[in-house]
């Protein structure tokens, strides 16, 4: 149903933009298209009866699966259609010619026949649902309340204060070399988040020279696991071989206290086990520490845990149950419950939580969107009753009223979690690239698609069926998610009904020939792909694509391929090329950190529908031609920390770029200038380079200015010593309503003159790092005006040794500041926390 859902919604947009726009494939196909947009309107009257659609689970399902494939088909086709009405005016395609004239037959024909199955699913819907009105659930939508981490930021230590003091106790004696902890219990309990209350508790950080986590799950190796605590000791490139691997382990603990923490333990090879813990440094009067959480107590034993060591977290009592619930469902409210009404529901619907902090947090995340809303409180209440009265327990039940009640747009993207392995941290800018490439996100006039995506990931981490693992400190955007196993489980049930991708009875996804996503990893049988005519995205997860050396693979559908820090070879590379570039409908490319990837061929032009191109980190990259800025759809084009010499000056082509990164001003006949810039009037994000050979002319100087949709600026100055570089970037006219600044490896004492109050009235962020500044304050003659107080809320400071600040005058200047990080910033006087080192200062803190 949601996938019907939400195709229907994205292509009754599509049409309808089209047609009021006038596009030129609306023009020639105006008649079909009209008949399209009645029968989605239809079509989506019929389906919001949703009391009979589950009713008629049964009976619905065929007929939904066509309609769902004709969705599709339909999706194709106006697709085909955009990017050539796109490229016409350039003389791709000729409007006369042969093979116009046989395209638009075909076209008529395929939508002629897509109405007509429309109108027989029309039909067969008709005799079971009635229509209703559409419009309700945007109603509902209005009245939602928002809320993000600065707002408020929703405790978990309720209930848990006793037991963190008890694991500390445990950590903290000296008795032991190696302290062995275990905390074991059901799903949904909490086993987690206690460990991550001690991993991040002060008091435990300073015990520990190295602090190392790794989630285990289900599906682990011994490779994985040491490859995982390797690179968070700063350890990359080590190879395979497993005893090569615990060699090094045990070389770069050697002499350090250490807390290791293993997260969700299923199983373990024992005999690994143990060499890994008698190679632990062994210290005289220090200890070293690892805990396990697991759901079988006799796990935690079979690893050596004592069982006075081990912690079974208990079910929250009553108060302690309404207080959590408070924090999660009032969160607008700062916790507190708004009336006697709600509080009586909400008191019934905690207790059948069953004091499971889980289900608590899930179905308080819930009702936090409709905090005033009585009659719905009643509702999900009797909704929550009837579940857990049936199988389902108190968690099963929370997570699945929460999935119900969320809107299309997010039910989507909630479903792309289902094919990430269990337990693995997501990087939250790959998933938004997808959700956008694949069209689950549209832009809006005052919200890019990609700025929307951070606002839709934001809205499921506060209904709880996303964990954040790390956030921006001073907005709280996502960094990084992980799902708990539990809503995974969900998803994957649900992704596997609404045929987006199959799984094993493991949870581990196998490739079909009606699969839409795939998850790549070395236990997919890639021989499949041969088969799939219909895969949407293809994401690279582990290991090294093999199906990159397959022939004859067919991909006409793809949307999103995302091999991003995949182990390819240049060989591989070339053949990968050849492959994508007969994807005429691929909108997301990502080849982040791909070191094979050497160049970038004339033949990447062949991709007309291309809207993000990812290539940060391709440090071999040094050749780009020129054909890039042929594709005229592009909206994000990311070449940061790559080996390109400079951009091709045709770039000014690329009207709809909102994010430009890689930028690099050379003095260089063929290479892209700031004043090129001009036309990019969407531009919301650029990031440049400036070195000792790059050059700004007289008349450049006020091209940011003219960038009015501008909000954030990275330069980074490449460690240029160049005085005249930086009298050039003095003289710069910033963008008018600039919110971040990213200033980095700049070697000059002083700030340009425009990074002040007055010139950014509405800067909220700014981050220096690795420079020579002695002072955050703007050139000498302009001194008389430092007066002028900071709208700032966020401060990054990190390798600035010659800085001489002092924390109370930078307090008293910037009043608005809420989040503070500094590292090795040696003569900053007052700071609240060590400044040799990374520390981070909160308003709340002081």
């Amino acid at each position: 149903m949601i996938v019907v859902d939400g195709m229907l919604n994205k292509l009754g947009d599509l049409v309808f933009t089209s047609l009021l726009n006038q596009a030129q494939f609306a023009l020639d196909f105006k008649t079909e298209l009209d008949t399209m947009k009645t029968q989605l309107e239809v079509l989506k009257a019929y389906l919001s009866d949703t009391d009979n659609l589950k009713s008629k689970k049964e009976q619905a399902k065929t007929t939904l699966s066509k309609i769902r494939e004709l969705f599709y088909e339909a999706d194709n086709i106006l697709t085909d259609c955009l990017v050539r009405d796109e490229y016409r005016s350039d003389g791709f395609c000729s409007s006369y010619g042969p093979q116009e004239v046989f395209f638009k037959y075909q076209v008529g024909q395929k939508l002629k026949n897509i109405n007509s199955q429309m109108e027989k699913m029309e039909k067969v819907l008709s005799a079971f649902l009635k229509p209703q009105n559409p419009s309700i659930q945007g109603d509902m939508q209005k009245v939602l309340t928002r809320f993000t981490s600065q707002d408020f930021d929703p405790s978990e230590i309720i209930g848990l204060e006793r037991d963190l003091e008890k694991i500390k106790g445990w950590i903290f004696s000296k008795n032991e070399v190696l302290h062995r902890v275990g905390i074991v219990g059901m799903g949904g309990l909490g086993k987690t988040t206690i460990a991550q209350k001690i991993f991040s508790d002060r008091e435990v950080v300073s015990q520990f020279e190295r602090m190392i986590w790794v989630s285990v799950s289900q599906d682990f190796s011994e490779e994985r696991i040491m490859r995982s605590m390797l690179e968070q000791l700063g350890q990359y490139g080590t190879g395979s071989d497993k005893g090569q691997m615990l060699r090094k382990l045990h070389q770069v603990l050697e002499g350090k206290t250490c807390l290791i923490v293993m997260d969700d333990v299923w199983d373990i090879n024992l005999d690994w086990w143990n060499k890994l813990c008698s190679g632990l440094p062994k210290l005289t009067g220090r200890s070293n520490c690892i805990i396990i959480t697991t759901r079988n107590e006799y796990v935690a034993a079979s690893m050596g845990v004592d069982s006075s060591r081990v912690h079974r977290p208990k079910v929250l009592d009553k108060d302690e149950s309404w207080s959590l619930f408070s924090l999660f469902a009032f969160s607008a409210n700062k916790g507190i419950c708004p009336n006697h009404q709600i509080e009586k529901v909400g008191r019934e619907i905690v207790e059948k939580c069953g004091g499971l902090p889980l289900a608590i947090k899930t179905i308080g995340g819930l009702l936090a969107s409709k905090i005033n809303l009585f009659g719905e409180w009643k509702k999900i209440s009797e909704q929550f009753h009837e579940l857990t009265r049936g199988n389902d327990s108190s968690v099963t039940a929370s997570l699945q009223l929460s999935y119900d009640q969320l809107p299309s747009r997010l039910k989507q993207c909630l479903l792309c979690f289902s094919i990430y392995p269990e337990d693995s941290d997501i990087r939250a800018q790959q998933l938004i690239h997808w959700w956008v490439g694949e069209g689950f996100i549209q832009d809006k006039e005052t919200k890019t698609a990609t700025e929307q995506g951070f606002e839709y990931l934001s809205e499921l981490v506060s209904r709880c069926l996303v964990d954040a693992v790390q956030r921006r400190g001073y907005d709280g955007r996502v960094y990084s998610c992980r799902m708990h196993d539990l809503v995974r489980d969900m998803t994957i049930k649900v992704a596997e009904d609404e045929g987006f991708c199959s799984f094993d009875g493991k949870g581990k996804q196998k490739l079909t020939a009606d699969s839409r996503w795939l998850g790549f990893t070395s236990d997919v049988d890639t021989k499949s792909l041969k088969k799939n005519l219909k895969l949407r995205a293809a994401l690279l997860m582990s290991g090294n694509p093999t199906f990159f050396n397959t022939s004859n693979v067919m991909l006409r559908s793809l949307r999103v391929l995302d091999c991003s820090n995949g182990k390819l070879v240049p060989s591989q590379v070339r053949y990968l090329m050849d492959l994508i570039c007969s994807l005429k409908r691929l909108a997301c490319l990502n080849l982040s950190g791909v070191a094979g990837l050497e160049e970038l061929p004339s033949s990447i032009k062949k991709l007309c529908n291309l809207q993000l191109l990812i290539l940060t980190g391709c440090s071999n990259l040094t050749k780009l031609h020129q054909s890039i800025t042929n594709l005229k759809r592009l909206v994000v084009l990311d070449l940061g920390s790559c080996g390109h010499e400079y951009l091709p000056r045709q770039l000014a082509r690329l009207s709809y770029l909102q994010e430009l990164s890689g930028l690099r001003l050379v003095n260089n006949a063929q290479s892209c200038r700031l004043q090129d810039l001009v036309t990019l009037v969407e531009l919301r994000v650029l990031r440049i380079n400036v070195n000792n050979q790059s050059e700004i002319t007289k008349e450049e100087m006020k091209v940011l200015l003219q960038l009015k949709k501008l909000k954030v600026l990275s330069i980074d100055a490449e460690d240029c010593k160049n005085e005249k570089i930086f009298e050039t970037l003095d003289q710069l006219s910033p963008p008018p309503n600039l919110q971040e600044l990213y200033l980095r490896r700049y070697r000059h004492e002083i700030l340009p003159k425009w990074v002040n109050p007055d010139q950014l009235s509405g800067l909220q962020y700014l981050c220096i790092e690795n420079g020579d500044l002695v002072n955050i304050r703007t050139s000498p003659e302009t001194e008389d005006d430092i007066c002028s107080t900071w709208t700032l809320e966020g401060l990054c400071l990190k390798v600035l040794p010659n800085l001489v600040e002092d924390w109370e005058d930078l307090k008293q200047n910037m009043p608005l500041l809420h989040y503070v990080e500094v590292s090795r910033c040696f003569n900053l006087k007052n700071f609240p926390c060590p400044v040799d080192k990374p520390g981070v200062w909160r308003k709340d803190e002081d």
